[in-house]
């Protein structure tokens, strides 16, 4: 096997672009000789310009030594065609995201290189198997994907065609710790690995406002508030571009011959054909005057009316939660078995809707109104009205929910709320990832929660919110809406089954 620590060890690039200049910095900064090479004229020379640039702006910032920015900025090599790259042990392309064009490159390279030479792709999305399979030695070509900006996104995965042989993963592992980046091994599937995994987070949120839930922002603000996530699902579409996303959905979905867990939304084409990109453009969900984001005002907080509230809940802990609300509230608790005609009825269902829950407990559905329990009652609080909620009803859950300044979000009636159902299509995903061994379940967690910033790795998120709990919200939106989008993965409906934690890898 290769080894990495060599010090004449010498690193091709093709591709300078962004992502390529990316990773030309963070190999000559690991003390490794890099020829650089581009079609376009001039762009290696003007890329090595840009990095040396940015080894003076680490130096003015003390990130680096005036000596260490010197040997690095020694080590770029630019190149002037193909055969430059003869004596490099290592080559790695990351050129345009077009099959022909990556396979053309690599029959061209196989011409050039030695026979021992590991060719590597840094493909976002096509399938390395396909470019390798026009190659003569299919088994030394690998994939090497980072995620741009490559300095700061600490994460690579390293992905192995049908026909790579495990010395190149090996090599390719080594060579991203030597880099000082945190190596992820992954199958050759649509989407690899993190971008396989984040398919729920945005999919989800569209489905979300197809269905009329809610709007765009209180699903951003929902996620954001309630859960941890540093940005929604729209303000996260419009940051990318929309020009970016929707044909990155609509590949995988296609990748996995419809697979309804990955169904894109209509309302993301028809923004996409009306050029809404976002941030980029001015113009997404949100509005971009003078390039900032233009918030979206919440709705305003009722007045609270004074009328007994009768809870129902499963969870002993939910139920306590929303009584002691109620008490800090001032209003008064109904206890009794079945509520009077004048309570209001709060419940807390898993996986169902209000609707549901109301025909199931023989309540009033004029009177009912759910709360979203599954992350307690922190900084953002969730309910959701039947089609029939009497709004003196629906205005009395809102200001009572707002108590002490909680902050409160409205939905029409959704199995699932929108906390349930996107936490639940998240960590559903990772499950299947890590059932169809794609990945270990440890490198699923830690692969999103560095490519995608999550506050926890899906895995560990379902942890959180309870195994048996994201199973019984699967199971529910299941029964309800007959989508197999919902259907639950067999990982996480045998170790939610079992009691034992989702990142519990097979024995």
């Amino acid at each position: 096997m290769l080894d990495i620590s060599r010090p004449d060890l010498a690193f091709g690039l093709v591709g300078v672009g962004a992502m390529g200049k990316g990773i030309a910095q963070i190999m000559a900064v690991a003390g490794i000789e890099v020829r650089m090479l581009d079609t376009r004229l001039g762009a290696a020379e003007a890329a090595r310009a840009d990095l040396l640039k940015v080894f003076d702006l680490l130096t003015g910032k003390g990130r680096m030594t005036a000596e260490d920015a010197g040997q690095a900025a020694g080590r770029l090599k630019p190149m002037d065609g193909l055969q430059d790259l003869a004596g490099c042990h290592i080559v790695v392309e990351a050129i345009i995201e077009e099959l022909g064009a990556k396979r053309e490159l690599f029959a061209a390279l196989e011409g050039v290189v030695g026979e021992e030479c590991l060719i590597a792709s840094n493909t976002s999305s096509l399938s390395v198997t396909s470019i390798a399979a026009a190659c003569k030695h299919p088994g030394r070509i690998g994939g090497f994907h980072f995620f741009n900006p490559v300095p700061l996104m600490k994460i690579v995965e390293v992905i192995a065609g049908v026909r790579t042989e495990p010395w190149v993963s090996d090599v390719l592992t080594a060579l991203a710790k030597r880099a000082g980046h945190q190596p992820v091994r992954t199958a050759d599937t649509p989407g690899f690995l993190v971008n396989h995994a984040g398919r729920g987070f945005i999919t989800e949120g569209l489905r979300l406002l197809q269905e009329g839930i809610t709007t765009f922002d209180e699903v951003d603000r929902i996620m954001k508030e309630v859960v941890g996530f540093r940005m929604g699902p729209f303000e996260l579409l419009d940051m990318t571009g929309l020009d970016v996303s929707h044909p990155v959905m609509e590949s995988i979905y296609g990748q996995f011959y419809q697979e309804p867990r990955f169904r894109p939304s209509y309302l993301a084409r028809q923004r996409y054909d009306a050029r809404l990109f976002g941030r980029k453009v001015g113009q997404g969900f949100y509005g971009y005057p003078e390039g900032k984001l233009q918030p979206v005002d919440p709705p305003r907080t009722p007045e609270l009316q004074s009328r007994p509230v009768w809870v129902h809940s499963e969870n002993p802990e939910w139920r306590a939660a929303l009584e002691d609300v109620v008490a800090e509230a001032g209003l008064p608790l109904d206890r009794a078995a079945k509520p009077s005609a004048q309570s209001l009825c709060l419940v807390t269902p898993l996986g169902r809707d209000a609707t549901a829950s109301a025909l199931a407990l023989g309540l009033d559905a004029t009177r009912v109104v759910a709360v979203d329990m599954l992350f307690g009652l922190g900084r953002r609080r969730v309910f959701m009205t039947t089609p029939v909620t009497a709004p003196d009803f629906a205005d009395t859950a809102h200001a009572l929910l707002a108590t002490a300044g909680a902050l409160v979000a409205r939905l029409h009636d959704s199995p699932g709320f929108v906390v349930q159902r996107m936490v639940a299509t998240i960590v559903n995903i990772a499950c299947d990832i890590a059932q169809q061994r794609i990945a270990v379940p440890e490198d699923i967690d830690r692969a999103v929660t560095l490519g995608l910033g999550y506050p926890k790795g899906p895995l560990a998120l379902g942890d959180a919110a309870g195994g048996k709990n994201i199973l019984a919200i699967l199971d529910g939106m299941l029964a309800l809406t007959g989508d197999p989008r919902y259907r639950a993965s067999l990982w996480l409906r045998r170790r939610a089954s079992l009691g034992v934690s989702l990142l519990t890898p097979e024995a």
